[in-house]
């Protein structure tokens, strides 16, 4: 009996279909959570609902409740992973942003000749007004009707956004205008509207708003196109995550080696990966050696050697010699696919940051919409006739309706956006900027963003009398023969110092030890100081003190011998990027604590944090990438607003997960798509640019939707009483919207820090 009650919640993420604002993501929250044992959370960006659910509910009752609501839900179709899926079918997947992009065009290209006639006496022709009616009434129909359709939605349950108010506003300016056209004196031919500054009652009979109502209309498509344009992208991170995967692998069929699609790969089956191949999903090396380079999944800097009965991980890099891998984990088992769901758990948990005109609408809908009825019921009761009534109480409504609010946000952030451009940041959207604001921690992954990411050669330690440049010469030939990635940081830091490199004979890679071979008739020795020892050399005192002192600071030592005798070491490390330090001076002076963040060793990353400026108790070492978003939760519970920089696939689901993601753009998509804001240079000293930009971006919305509403607020009171001339209304919405454009131009006189 207890059966049902008892069992494990189940889980289903439902694409939600016909969400207009935050809003109605809040609206299809609230009904899904009120169903008995059901926790709901719903993403307005990626349109998706993540849903747990238990009891007697169905995915089909889940699915009812949703459209009870108003929109539409489904259960998103699996992507398909085998071969050549999809290849037919995604060229005939519709456009979802082209409807939209239509009638943003069919408003634009009707309601320009129509402001301009309405707001220029000398456009004024004979019929004008007709010719006005016939360009505005599919602006306010076809090209307003996703409005239309959500005020219906809306009202149908009782709530009030954005949209009723334009719905109302742009359709009680069109409604008026059609009597006033036909029933009223309007439509006489030659009647025109004269530029005339004056405060008078009017009964409204000879005033048109086609202009306001076909304007309204372009600017909110607008700004609603370019929101659905970057909202598009939000899926993107976990494409570029899987993309990252082997596409083909070499498996053995008995004597044979035969290439197939990756999907078809299954646990337990062995496969070959070559040098510079990817491997192609998790399991076990069986035979060769080789150094994996894992940076771009872990973020580790150093490769990883791995021989006989080593763990390997999908997507990695082979960097050396020839592996044999016996698949452990395939698909969705992968540690690549589970970091792809971590990404987008992260996405789906995220705070869903309303719009603030979205908010401020919820009261202040109702408010002018019992105005504009308390209106009419005072005219009609003061005996003033139905048509000065009417009148007053269209002008409530289209006075309220929001011109300036629709430009407050798009041309702020587009403004922002540019300069941003100009500076080597992007900014995804109008909703990442409310969470620059709040953040107090920086989160800053070490390798690639704080660090250049590569194996530089650091320092060169001689000793015998050994020359610096002979000990470059000689060691850089024989590490130029290697594909390991330390000996290309070697031969290329050489190659920098000493110009051309003499080509060896005899190369021989020692797994796991290091390379040998004759150059210009030395028998050379590179590698670990075990190797010197296996040939009867060790390092002298003075060496031997260098080895110690750069492997406590967290770097890899490389002994260097020729002729039976040891001549040098090598110091190889991740290098600090030369603006690092000044980078975090910068976010100190913002009042933001930062955290160096890494899966390398505490001495490694202790000594980077030293040399840039970070306190030791703020370096948090040896993460695994899926322990990256567990750290980010850690400080939010600590009642901490994170902020995440990172460059790798490892930080992707942390930057997804974090208040406010920056992803360096000299790193990989996965990364980028999951951050709010890229910076496009390899520089940290742009996150500080960034949130700068981002928070005056923000105060400029911000002080846009202030005059936005205080103009309505001002003006209710004067078309309640009936005293609002049109062309005061059209001069008064005209210089809100110019006011607000200017304001919104001033980003562009942003200037870097440096």
């Amino acid at each position: 009996m207890t059966t049902s009650t008892t069992s494990a919640p189940a889980e289903v993420e439902l694409a939600i279909g016909g969400m207009t604002c935050a809003s109605c993501a809040a609206r299809i929250e609230k009904k899904l959570n009120r169903m008995d044992g059901v926790t709901a959370t719903v993403n307005y960006a990626t349109e998706k609902a993540k849903v747990s659910y238990g009891g007697d509910v169905s995915v089909r009752e889940l699915i009812a409740t949703v459209e009870a609501t108003g929109y539409t839900a489904r259960e998103p179709e699996p992507a398909s992973t085998g071969p050549g899926s999809g290849g037919a079918e995604q060229p005939a997947a519709a456009d979802p942003l082209r409807p939209l992009r239509d009638r943003l065009v069919t408003a634009v290209l009707l309601a320009v000749p129509v402001i301009a006639m309405a707001m220029v006496p000398a456009l004024q022709f004979e019929y004008w007004q007709w010719l006005s009616l016939t360009l505005a009434a599919p602006v306010v129909t076809y090209a307003a009707w996703p409005f239309h359709k959500a005020a219906v939605t809306n009202a149908r349950h009782g709530a009030a956004t954005m949209d009723t108010l334009i719905s109302v506003g742009t359709a009680a300016a069109f409604l008026w205008s059609l009597w006033a056209l036909f029933l009223g004196t309007a439509g006489t031919p030659g009647m025109t509207h004269p530029f005339e500054l004056t405060i008078a009652r009017t009964d409204g009979a000879g005033n048109i708003y086609l202009e306001a109502a076909a304007g309204v209309t372009a600017f909110l498509l607008a700004g609603r196109y370019f929101e659905a344009r970057s909202k598009r992208k939000a899926g993107a991170a976990l494409k570029a995550l899987l993309e990252l995967g082997a596409k083909d692998v070499t498996v053995l069929r008995g004597d044979r080696e035969e290439q197939i699609p990756v999907g078809e790969l299954k646990a337990g089956e062995r496969f070959v990966v070559r040098p510079g191949e990817k491997i192609a999903a998790d399991g076990t090396v069986v035979e060769g050696t080789s150094a994996v380079d894992a940076s771009m999944l872990t973020g580790e800097s150093v490769p990883v050697e791995v021989g006989a009965g080593d763990a390997v991980t999908g997507a990695t890099v082979n960097a050396g010699g020839r592996l044999v891998v016996e698949a452990t984990r395939v698909g969705a088992d992968t540690r690549l696919a589970r970091m792809a769901k971590l990404v987008e758990d992260a996405q789906n948990g995220k705070a869903r940051a309303q719009r603030l005109a979205d908010r401020v609408s919820g009261f202040f809908v109702p408010v002018v919409i019992a105005l504009a009825l308390a209106t009419l019921g005072f005219w009609l009761g003061n005996g003033s006739g139905p048509t000065a009534a009417f009148t007053a109480a269209v002008a409530v409504l289209i006075i309220a309706c929001p011109c300036a609010l629709g430009l407050a946000t798009p041309t702020a952030l587009m403004a922002g956006t540019g300069r941003g451009a100009q500076l080597g940041i992007l900014i995804k959207g109008p909703e990442v900027l409310e969470s620059t604001r709040r953040i107090d921690t920086v989160v800053l992954d070490k390798t690639g963003t704080v660090t250049t990411g590569r194996m530089t050669l650091l320092a060169v330690h001689t000793a015998g009398g050994a020359r610096e440049d002979e000990v470059l010469r000689l060691a850089g030939a024989l590490e130029h023969a290697s594909e390991h990635p330390i000996a290309r940081a070697v031969a290329d830091g050489a190659r920098e110092r000493v110009g051309t490199l003499p080509a060896p004979e005899d190369f021989a890679n020692v797994p796991g030890l290091g390379v040998q071979g004759v150059v210009d008739g030395h028998a050379v020795l590179v590698g670990r100081e075990r190797l010197l020892a296996e040939w009867a050399m060790e390092l002298p005192a003075a060496l031997a003190r260098a080895r110690a002192e750069a492997e406590s600071a967290g770097r890899t030592a490389i002994a260097v011998a020729w002729d039976g005798e040891a001549r040098a070491v090598l110091e190889v490390a991740d290098a600090v990027k030369e603006t690092s330090p000044e980078a975090i001076a910068g976010l100190r002076a913002l009042g933001l604590t930062p955290v160096l963040l890494t899966g390398d060793n505490r001495a490694v990353a202790l000594s980077v944090a030293r040399e840039v400026g970070i306190d030791a108790e703020h370096v948090i070492t040896e993460v695994m990438p899926q322990d990256k978003v567990d750290v980010v939760e850690r400080l939010q519970g600590e009642g901490r607003s994170v902020a995440m920089v990172g460059d790798g696939v490892n930080d992707a689901a942390a930057l997804a997960r974090a208040d406010l993601g920056l992803a360096m753009g000299t790193g990989t998509d996965a990364a980028i798509e999951a951050g709010d804001l890229t910076l496009v240079r390899g520089d940290l000293r742009a996150a500080v640019d960034a949130i700068r930009l981002a928070r005056r971006t923000l105060g400029t919305i911000k002080s846009n939707l202030f005059w936005a509403f205080a103009y309505n607020i001002a003006a209710l009171p004067l078309a309640a009483a009936g005293l609002l001339n049109p062309m005061i209304a059209g001069a008064a919405m005209a210089f809100s919207s110019v006011f607000v454009v200017g304001n919104s131009l001033r980003l562009r006189s942003f200037k870097a820090a440096h």
